[in-house]
Order: C-alpha cells, then sequence, then structure tokens
C-alpha cells in the first residue's frame, strides 16, 4: 500500500520531532513550525491527514484546520493542545468545526498512530463512495438519455395529422410516457402512459410500454394489440409494478376513433359540435396482479373538426391549497384552443403553474394532442 502523506504542526520543535519519529516509519512526514509555512506545504504535498496544535501564533489550529480545508476539502484533521483550560469548549469547538478528533499533550503513541489509521481507512472509505457514486451516476446518465431517446419529436404532421407533446418529468428518470406513429393511409396511433413509481424501475416499464406500442405496426396499432402485448411485457415484474395508458388509433378516411383505456384517467375528445367527451376506463390497469385482464376497444366518431387531448395525472392532479386542478379546467382549456394544438399545450402547462402557486409538480407531467389543425 502507498505510505500516506501526514502534515504535522507545531510551533514546538521538540514536539515535531517526537510526532514524525510516531509516524515517520508508516507513513511519509512533512513537518512544520509555521502555519503560514503549513498551507504552502500543504498545497504542494497534498496531505491526506493534518496533525495540527491549537495555540500557535499568528493562526490558531482552528484557522488552520479550515484553510487546509479550502486547499482539500477531504483531508482529515486531527487537532492537539497541551493547555488545561477550557478543555471542554475546545472540545465542542473541534466537534462543530469537523476535526476529526481531538487529543490532549502529552498523548500515548499508540493512540496517535491508531488515530491516524482511522483517518486514513475513513478517507479510503469516502473515496471508494466518490468512485461507486461515479459510476451509478454514469448509469443514471446512460438510462436517462436511453429513455429521453424513447420520446418521439414533441411536434409532427402524420398522415394529415398534426400531434404535438410536452413532457414535464420532476425527477431524471421518470414514469410518464407518449408516442405516436402512422397506422396505414389516413391513419395514426398515438399513445400516452403512466407506469408506477420512478427511477431504473420506471424507466425499464416504459422501455416495454415503447417496445409493445412499436411492435404493434404488423396489426397496424390495433389498441387491443398495444395492451395486451404490455401486459404480456410486464408479466414477469412483480405485483406492485403497474401501468395505466391510453392507446388510439384514428382513421380520417373512415371518420372513426378507437381507443382503449386501461385504467388511465386522463383522455378528453372534442368532437365537432364543441362537446366534449371523456375516454373512459374500457378494463383495468395493467399489472401482473390481475392476470387474464380483458380490455374493449370502443369508438367513436371523428371529423376533421375533432381534437384528442391524451394527459397524466401530474396534470390532472396538480393542486393547489384546497383542491386538484381536474378534468375540468383541462376541458376548458381543450374548448378555447381547439385547433392550435402547441398553443393548446402551453396554456394547459401555464395553467397549472398558476393554479399550483409556483408549487414544483408532485408527478411528471405529460400531454399530447392530435387534430388535423
Amino acid at each position: 500500500m502507498t505510505p500516506a502523506r501526514i502534515l504535522v504542526v507545531d510551533d514546538e520543535s521538540a514536539m515535531l520531532r517526537s510526532v514524525e519519529r510516531i509516524l515517520s516509519g508508516e507513513h511519509e512526514v512533512r513537518s512544520s513550525l509555521s502555519p503560514d509555512e503549513a498551507l504552502e506545504i500543504a498545497r504542494e504535498f497534498k496531505p491526506h491527514v493534518a496533525v495540527v496544535d491549537i495555540r500557535m501564533e499568528g493562526m490558531d489550529g482552528f484557522k488552520l484546520m479550515n484553510a487546509l480545508k479550502r486547499i482539500d476539502e477531504d483531508v482529515q484533521v486531527i487537532l492537539m493542545t497541551g493547555s488545561v483550560f477550557d478543555v471542554d469548549q475546545k472540545l465542542i469547538r473541534a466537534i462543530r468545526e469537523k476535526a476529526f478528533y481531538y487529543i490532549n499533550k502529552p498523548f500515548d503513541r499508540e493512540v496517535l498512530r491508531t488515530l491516524v489509521n482511522r483517518c486514513l481507512e475513513l478517507r479510503r472509505a469516502e473515496d471508494a463512495n466518490r468512485k461507486y457514486v461515479a459510476h451509478l451516476e454514469g448509469q443514471l446518465a446512460e438510462v436517462r438519455a436511453f429513455q429521453k431517446s424513447m420520446l418521439p419529436a414533441q411536434a409532427a404532421d402524420l398522415e394529415g395529422f398534426t400531434v404535438v407533446a410536452a413532457h414535464r418529468p420532476t425527477v431524471e428518470l421518470a414514469g410518464d410516457l407518449y408516442d405516436y406513429a402512422r397506422a396505414g393511409e389516413g391513419t395514426v396511433a398515438a399513445l400516452i402512459a403512466d407506469v408506477v413509481g420512478h427511477g431504473a424501475s420506471a424507466a425499464m416499464l416504459t422501455g416495454i410500454v415503447k417496445s409493445a406500442f412499436r411492435s404493434s405496426f404488423g396489426d397496424a396499432y390495433d389498441p387491443s394489440a398495444v395492451v395486451e402485448r404490455v401486459s404480456e411485457g410486464i408479466s414477469a415484474f412483480g405485483s406492485d409494478r403497474f401501468v395505466t395508458l391510453i392507446c388510439v388509433r384514428i382513421s380520417a378516411r373512415d371518420n372513426l376513433l378507437e381507443f382503449v383505456n386501461a385504467g388511465h384517467e386522463g383522455g378528453l375528445l372534442r368532437e365537432a359540435d364543441g362537446s366534449i367527451r371523456s375516454l373512459e376506463s374500457t378494463g383495468p390497469l395493467i399489472s401482473p396482479a390481475l392476470p387474464g385482464s380483458k380490455w374493449e376497444v370502443e369508438r367513436a366518431a371523428w371529423d376533421d373538426g375533432s381534437t384528442l387531448l391524451l394527459y397524466t395525472d401530474g396534470i390532472l392532479e396538480a393542486s393547489d391549497d384546497v383542491g386538484i386542478f381536474g378534468a375540468d379546467r383541462i376541458g376548458a382549456l381543450l374548448a378555447r384552443f381547439p385547433g392550435d394544438g402547441k398553443r393548446l399545450i402551453e396554456a394547459i402547462l401555464e395553467e397549472v403553474g398558476r393554479f399550483s402557486g409556483g408549487r414544483p409538480p408532485a408527478d411528471d407531467m405529460t400531454l399530447l394532442k392530435v387534430g388535423r389543425d
């Protein structure tokens, strides 16, 4: 093992020699009679541990400790004193200012060796922890990049339809997902989903939902086929995992909207006459705890004046001091901005922000609008 670097600072030369004799057999030791010189040494020597006297001319041990930590915040400091006055106050200050330990002179050599070795063990543990955290952060960045890549562009024109979306995660690995695709001539498919929780497990579940949606192109994005694939994909997870989603397929040629709602609160259809219909559940949420579940396909008329808005519960359940944002406010905004998808999405997010009084959102917020803008 590489010898550790120890800096010893005391204005008594006899004490310096004593500490050097105790520690130099195991470690590389540098010493100084002056706090100012000690700081110069520290910049070049980069000590792992500093053994510092409290009472010195010009700069006491507490000030020197803080100056050393400004050079290297990881340096561990052992304070020592020969004074018999105000011992308790010095101890309290040493603890408050985060010295590793405080000892009185004269001290037993084995006590000092043990303290120094314990400092070094702590530093090695902190170094290992930093490396592990850096490793985890690297993995997190990869997962975050992967999850971000799963989301298509926030605006697109497909088969005569205009799709506009927004995604506002509360944490780096979110539980919301939206997607859309061409589903044939004059036909578009879209999906919005909310998986339980956040973090790596949520990222895995959103990946499964994305895969289920995209692999349904052979079924022309039949909503029931999408939901069945999601159910099959998450079947290996625990019973505490679940997904809510709405999957739609809209045909301008047939003037038809088909959808499956798997336990998701968050779908509104503005019809050509201005009326607003809620896309109610057509089956339960998707979970390994509910094997054998079935989902019905519902149908509604669609024409060029129709607008579809899908959203997650981060929008619906945004709260102020007395209640939640609610579907009525979302419906009112949909009625106000039926033909401008970008403005509709912006207006909802702005209104949610005002309603919440600037509070950070408690959940991910995702919206997707499909129309013939």
